[in-house]
């Protein structure tokens, strides 16, 4: 794939195929997209994270078609070559098909998504199948998600080590979920905790695209990190120990440090 050929879903499914591995990020904003284009992603996706991680709400249930929107146009005028997949926030999916289908048309539209993703798909296998005769594009979510987990009460910073146990569980029923998802009309997955026995068993049994973010590993077919992960950007990677790409929390704490003393020195500020 040439690096600046626009990203389209038969590309992905193709590099499947060619058993090569698709690299996406969670972004909510322009410049953060416009660094992820630079480094050469496949895919954006503008998740409903954007709340608890971003915003300061308790969980992504909170999060609004509105509010969804408004960073789904951000990635879009930043992305001219990867895919950009927008979620649609809890709400109109389990209102009912019409709702549903509103929501979607106006992420495409108004938001400039080349697809949705529906969490909890599994579920709801008669939306997959409404948006896609629409011509909607659907990443479907399934596993331990992060809207099923808040409402099974597993709390959203406990997701990653349940999700993998139940997956390694539940394998079959797993794998008969996502053959479900595929013939309803699914152009991807999103497999939420796979762990490595699931995983792998979901991936031989589809010809679709299995993508994962928390959860999964190297068995599927491609990963997608959320992007403050990857560049240590939140509080708690000023004291967390898990090993991450860049630490952004550390740097931006010494600089906000450094100007204050600047200023309470009466120094000249940079920049």
């Amino acid at each position: 794939m040439a690096s600046d050929s626009p990203v389209t879903i038969p590309m992905l499914q193709q590099m499947k195929r060619d058993g090569r591995k698709s690299a996406g990020v969670v972004a909510w904003d322009y410049p953060t997209t416009l660094f992820a284009e630079r480094a050469g992603v496949d895919f954006i996706s503008v998740g409903d994270s954007v709340g608890a991680n971003l915003w300061g709400h308790s969980n992504p249930l909170q999060v609004t078609l509105d509010e969804i929107l408004i960073c789904c146009k951000a990635v879009r005028r930043g992305a001219t070559r990867a895919l950009v997949s927008c979620d649609m926030p809890y709400g109109p999916l389990q209102e009912g098909l019409d709702s549903a289908l509103k929501a979607a048309v106006r992420i495409v539209k108004e938001g400039g998504a080349d697809m949705i993703k529906l969490d909890g798909a599994a579920d709801y296998p008669e939306a997959v199948t409404a948006l896609t005769r629409a011509g909607i594009p659907v990443f479907a979510q399934f596993g331990l998600t992060p809207q099923t987990a808040m409402r099974l009460g597993i709390p959203y910073s406990a997701q990653n080590s349940a999700g993998a146990q139940a997956s390694a569980e539940a394998a079959a029923k797993l794998v008969e979920e996502a053959k479900m998802l595929e013939e309803a009309g699914a152009a991807l997955l999103d497999f939420t905790n796979s762990g490595p026995i699931a995983g792998k068993a979901v991936v031989d049994a589809v010809k679709i695209p299995v993508i994962g973010g928390f959860g999964g590993g190297p068995w599927l077919d491609g990963r997608v990190r959320l992007a403050q992960t990857v560049l240590g950007y939140g509080e708690k990677w000023l004291t967390s120990k898990t090993d991450t790409y860049f630490n952004t929390a550390q740097g931006t704490v010494d600089a906000f440090t450094a100007l204050v003393a600047d200023i309470r020195a009466g120094k000249q500020i940079k920049g």
